[in-house]
């Protein structure tokens, strides 16, 4: 495997960061997980847009531009000789002192990884996941806005504590105000008497890439599409389910604390919407080769 780091590719024995690059010491630096399939980068344009939003939103000066950026996610897969495969864009703070402002760092430093990712088995997009609400509340827009993706998800590994503790592959976020929020690395969606529900990003939940495929997806399927405020209740009673990422692509629920969604089993709408995505991921992106 070769690794981008900075304009040069390393072997990943050699693919190293200084112990005093901020986005080691304090998680200060943002990132995407961006998906190759079948020679193209599945929204790369819109990956490289976020990212960039993401570093305004935290004062972080990324050294490349939008373009450069771009042709270096391909020719990391190029590198690596891969038509398939997940990539990690990583832009940190950079090296700088032990002290905590990021004034001491005087460039930010560019990591990107491409290798494989499964997030769950096979089975689990066959038969749905059954997953729990953590105790963990989501961070505030107040304080750390979720729309931010960062280096600092503990957060989210809080909470998939308590879903591996429990026994499950993931769990549900609650805002402070007892709002869905997401999932620790996805996207919430629920159907019910035929509309598709997500909560409204501002309830704590990251405008997600793949989300927003889904929006796209459902409109062509004539499918109602509200963003709403929603509880626990309405999870509890929703006709279908399932979680929205990169990495996890579209992924069934079928059971949420200890209650069936549904008939207990993936719903028509999900596997509508899921052969769709495919369909999609298959056939469009930015050609790597």
């Amino acid at each position: 495997m070769k690794i981008f780091i900075d304009g040069e590719f390393y072997a990943e024995d050699q693919a190293k960061i200084s112990v005093f690059d901020h986005g080691l010491l304090y998680g200060d630096g943002v990132f995407e997980g961006i998906r190759a399939y079948n020679g193209r980068v599945f929204r790369l344009i819109e990956h490289i847009d976020r990212l960039f939003d993401s570093a305004k939103a935290i004062l972080l000066t990324i050294p490349l531009s939008h373009e450069e950026i771009s042709e270096a996610v391909l020719e990391t897969l190029r590198q690596n000789q891969m038509q398939d495969g997940y990539i990690r864009l990583v832009v940190t703070r950079g090296v700088g002192s032990l002290g905590l402002s990021p004034s001491t760092c005087a460039k930010g430093s560019i990591i990107i990884i491409a290798s494989s990712l499964q997030l769950y088995p096979k089975e689990f997009y066959e038969e749905g996941l059954k997953i729990i609400t953590a105790s963990t509340r989501r961070t505030t827009p107040a304080g750390l806005n979720p729309s931010v993706k960062s280096l600092n998800y503990l957060n989210n590994i809080m909470a998939k504590i308590e879903g591996n503790l429990a026994g499950v592959k993931e769990v549900l976020m609650l805002n402070e105000e007892g709002y869905v929020a997401e999932c620790t690395g996805d996207n919430v969606f629920v159907i019910k008497n035929g509309t598709l529900y997500t909560p409204p990003t501002y309830a704590g939940g990251l405008g997600g890439i793949t989300r927003q495929v889904v929006l796209e997806l459902a409109s062509e399927m004539k499918l109602p599409l509200k963003e709403i405020e929603m509880t626990r209740y309405d999870v509890f009673v929703s006709d279908e389910m399932f979680l929205t990422g990169t990495g996890a692509e579209i992924i069934p629920v079928v059971n949420v604390d200890g209650r069936d969604i549904g008939n207990g089993k993936v719903g028509t709408w999900t596997k509508k919407i899921i052969g769709a995505y495919h369909q999609l991921t298959s056939t469009t992106g930015a050609e790597i080769f």
